[in-house]
């Protein structure tokens, strides 16, 4: 029977021999179950359909230590999903899922050992200073590999394996941002020159045609001996 803040939820089975252990796989679920157990130990979320991790979503579970997410649609995280449980945990399985990135403090003060193979990782920065911060689990490490990569060449390569050859993600990425800045503003030069260049044509034009219209007039000097005629006859 279990003697904890909340009963079990009615998706779930509840055990506590000796620590309280949650087990919610394969249950169909596509969230997080509320009202689940504060004393909870072991929580078992595999084998669902759960496809986002808000804020706050383990907050009360203090006692957690093993998370267990694997074999989801998980597809994106938010920044403080862990908050709460981040010091006390210390298994984190979040693999066979959807994930291609995350935000940079996802795993902010989190010291559990965590599984990420088996996603369809975009190797980039961000990714790189995810994992910079992790304790990855040494026996799935060479399991996660690039899906995607900004550098094409080192897709389908274990992520750890081409950051220890040297690789810096955010050195490319920097270079990446220097390049486009450069041809933005060099379209921007294009655009300026060719702006100013369409302006003295156009003015060119209408100063020609103001000569011309110029030249059309009768002459002065034509006006003023039909005046004096015009004179000496009154």
């Amino acid at each position: 029977m279990i003697k904890s803040a909340y009963s079990c939820p009615k998706s779930c089975h509840c055990t506590d021999r000796h620590d309280v252990v949650v087990q919610c796989t394969s249950r169909n679920l596509e969230n997080i179950p509320p009202n689940l157990p504060k004393d909870t130990v072991i929580l078992l979320l595999s084998f669902n359909r759960i496809r986002h991790i808000p804020q706050g979503a383990f907050t009360d579970l203090h006692r957690l230590q093993e998370l267990d997410l694997s074999h989801n649609a998980i597809e994106s995280m938010e920044v403080d999903a862990f908050q709460g449980i981040s010091d006390g945990l210390r298994i984190l399985d979040l693999s066979n899922n959807h994930l291609s990135s995350l935000p940079k403090d996802t795993f902010a003060k989190l010291h559990a050992r965590v599984r990420l193979s088996h996603n369809p990782w975009h190797c980039e920065c961000s990714l790189q200073e995810v994992l910079r911060e992790l304790r990855l689990d040494p026996e799935t490490v060479n399991e996660v590999s690039c899906y995607t990569s900004v550098q094409e060449e080192y897709v389908g390569k274990p992520v750890i394996q081409v950051l220890d050859s040297g690789i810096n993600f955010c050195t490319f990425h920097q270079k990446t941002t220097d390049v486009a800045m450069f041809v933005a503003m060099f379209c921007w030069f294009s655009m300026v020159t060719a702006y100013i260049i369409y302006y003295i044509r156009h003015n060119q034009e209408d100063a020609r045609r103001h000569m011309e219209y110029l030249k059309s007039l009768p002459s002065t000097s034509y006006i003023s001996k039909d005046y004096d005629t015009a004179s000496s006859v009154f």
